[in-house]
């Protein structure tokens, strides 16, 4: 069993993209810029965005990020979206998710221009994906596409099951796997709640991909010798041995899964950091796109 170190591969990832930063800046080109909106004060949103401008700096990037109330109106949020997409200088667009219920959530979504949609939502993106025109991936499948290219994970023939059929990862997932690319060629299964018989489907999967967001839900038995498995689900559970009150698991009972695989992702350490790379290609991709 090998470890799908996303810490390490993100590391990689982000060392090219500091090094090209570098370059262009020699040149006398602007920075690559990502621009970061955030709505209300969630816990998790507070921190994954930190992490995000925090790598931004990091490898030379330039970022923005504009905080609102969670009682900014639906209107008042798009007025400033439509802002960032007439700003000449800003190359991505993020809308931190979940946002408030009183905000439509697919409107935001379809406000961005597709030229700056980084995180790969907007319905040209989704598009484009599908039929197999260059486009913005969303972010998590984008990170674990470069995670198994980081290991050179053979793909081809391979048979992928994806549990989850969410339009952040699973369902993209299940179209990436699919596509005559690399990483691709996959037979694709794509599971969800309905799915009868999900453990036998499970055990014919030689690339299982995890993102139902039920904490520990893939155990042992569900999973086949020599399978490569990817985590995406992260659950917060009480542990009062930690300093915070909680640990984090993800979808995989992993000390049970582990020693089955050819490889699998730890959680934490795994599909999260990858999430971040794919953000930040997809935001160099756009600068290229603009700047050549």
């Amino acid at each position: 069993m090998q470890l799908l170190d996303g810490k390490q591969a993100a590391r990689a990832i982000k060392e090219e993209l500091k090094q090209k930063t570098g370059e262009l800046i020699d040149e006398g080109k602007p920075r690559p810029h990502l621009a970061a909106i955030l709505v209300g004060s969630d816990g998790a949103s507070e921190t994954y965005v930190a992490s995000k401008v925090k790598t931004c700096a990091e490898i030379g990037f330039e970022s923005t990020l504009k905080r609102f109330p969670s009682t900014i109106t639906e209107k008042e949020l798009l007025d400033e979206i439509e802002l960032l997409n007439k700003q000449d200088d800003v190359n991505g667009i993020l809308v931190q998710l979940p946002l408030p219920k009183h905000i439509d959530e697919s409107k935001v979504i379809q406000a961005i221009h597709p030229s700056k949609d980084v995180d790969g939502f907007h319905p040209v993106s989704v598009g484009n994906m599908v039929s197999g025109a260059p486009t913005f991936i969303p972010a998590t499948p984008y990170g674990i596409l470069l995670l198994l290219k980081h290991y050179h994970i053979e793909t081809k023939g391979k048979h992928a099951v994806v549990i989850g059929r969410s339009h952040i990862v699973g369902t993209p997932m299940s179209i990436l796997l699919s596509r005559n690319t690399y990483p691709g060629n996959c037979t694709v299964t794509l599971c969800h709640s309905a799915t009868k018989n999900l453990k036998e489907i499970c055990l014919q999967g030689d690339i299982v991909v995890a993102a139902l967001g039920r904490g520990e839900f893939i155990t042992a038995d569900m999973i086949k010798e020599g399978a490569v498995v990817i985590d995406v689900g992260i659950t917060r559970v009480k542990d009062d041995t930690k300093k915070s009150g909680f640990s984090l698991k993800g979808d995989v009972k992993f000390d049970e899964v582990a020693p089955k695989c050819s490889f699998i992702t730890p959680v934490p350490g795994g599909v999260g950091p990858m999430t971040i790379a794919g953000l930040l290609m997809n935001t160099f991709n756009a600068y290229l796109q603009k700047n050549g």
